[in-house]
């Protein structure tokens, strides 16, 4: 039996609630269980200057954590004076998935910055934010859309991602803090509607597994993927 009494294939209760902040031209608040996330997407009349006179946008993602967000209050990373390599590696993680599905000569010139504020952590706040931030993105290009300001469509599929894990010996999705501690192993999978994989992070944290076990854990993903995929379909129709 999961802490959580899940099946050992079910989500957490998750929801996509989208237009949550006046300003943004796309947002959404995200939650997987108790993983709860605000993704905001501000579009940009700028580039960065590596990418100007390309003829194309760009789309890139921060992300950080407030200091109570978990159990113990932690530092802001601003008043250290720096980011952690996991704050960098998350941000970038998303940045990337985000740009898989995208036509960026269709964007234009211009940037989307999205910004992944974990309010509360969890587990899985990087499935989290990936998840949401496509739906984010998604009402940002809408809002363009509506100004004439792109006529091409500009997201080509849905992107979502969710984490799978071995917890004694049996393969799960969608790991909670209590889990992801204990896990034998730990692994993000992020995924197109159409089943395409974008990205696999995979490790054996205590017992490495074998290729039958992966492939358990990529059947889990599939199916958890799929799930969320038709959320984000109902949350943006």
């Amino acid at each position: 039996m999961r802490p959580s009494r899940r099946a050992s294939d079910e989500l957490r209760a998750v929801s996509l609630e989208r237009g949550v902040v006046k300003y943004a031209e796309g947002s959404c608040f995200v939650k997987f269980g108790d993983t709860h996330v605000l993704v905001t997407a501000s579009l940009e009349e700028r580039l960065p200057p590596w990418l100007k006179g390309q003829g194309r946008g760009w789309v890139t993602a921060e992300y950080g954590m407030l200091p109570r967000a978990t159990n113990e209050r932690t530092r802001r990373e601003a008043s250290a004076g720096k980011q952690q390599g996991r704050t960098i590696e998350i941000q970038r993680l998303i940045g990337r998935s985000l740009r898989s599905v995208l036509d960026l000569p269709a964007l234009g010139e211009r940037q989307i910055t999205v910004d992944c504020d974990v309010i509360q952590a969890d587990g899985g706040t990087r499935t989290a934010a990936i998840t949401g931030a496509w739906v984010a993105l998604s009402d940002c290009l809408t809002w363009m859309k509506t100004r004439d300001m792109i006529r091409a469509p500009v997201l080509r599929d849905h992107i979502a991602a969710i984490s799978c894990g071995i917890c004694k010996g049996t393969p799960v999705l969608d790991l909670d803090y209590a889990e992801d501690s204990e896990a034998d192993t730990d692994a993000n999978f992020v995924m197109t509607g159409a089943g395409n994989i974008v990205e696999i992070q995979g490790t054996a944290e205590k017992t490495p597994f074998t290729e039958a076990q992966f492939l358990e854990l990529l059947a889990l993903a599939r199916k958890g993927i799929g799930k969320l995929v038709d959320l984000q379909k109902m949350a943006v129709t």
